[in-house]
């Protein structure tokens, strides 16, 4: 599923999983970072993966919904899903 933007601006990139081949390789906690070091640690991380690896991101930062939507247009990854849970972002990304 693709963000889809209004107006410059996110709007929804919610995806449900329910399939088990979609499990994480490697999640990282990211909560309580505000921008830019939820990208920062998010890119070196995904520099540790293999190609076609899934990274999970936990994030507090509002600004990560967008950030994440932008940086993976910007490289090449996919992202997958963000999800809102509770007050945090959980988001999926496909290395490259």
């Amino acid at each position: 599923m693709q963000p889809r933007w209004k107006k410059g601006k996110l709007i929804s990139t919610r995806l449900i999983l329910n399939d088990s081949r979609m499990n994480p390789d490697l999640e990282i906690d990211l909560k309580g970072l505000n921008c830019p070091l939820p990208i920062l640690r998010t890119k070196k991380t995904l520099a540790t993966l293999d190609s076609g690896k899934l990274l999970q991101v936990l994030a507090t930062d509002p600004g990560t919904p967008t950030d994440f939507a932008q940086f993976c247009q910007q490289t090449g990854h996919e992202l997958i899903s963000t999800e809102q849970v509770d007050n945090y972002w959980k988001f999926l990304i496909r290395r490259k």
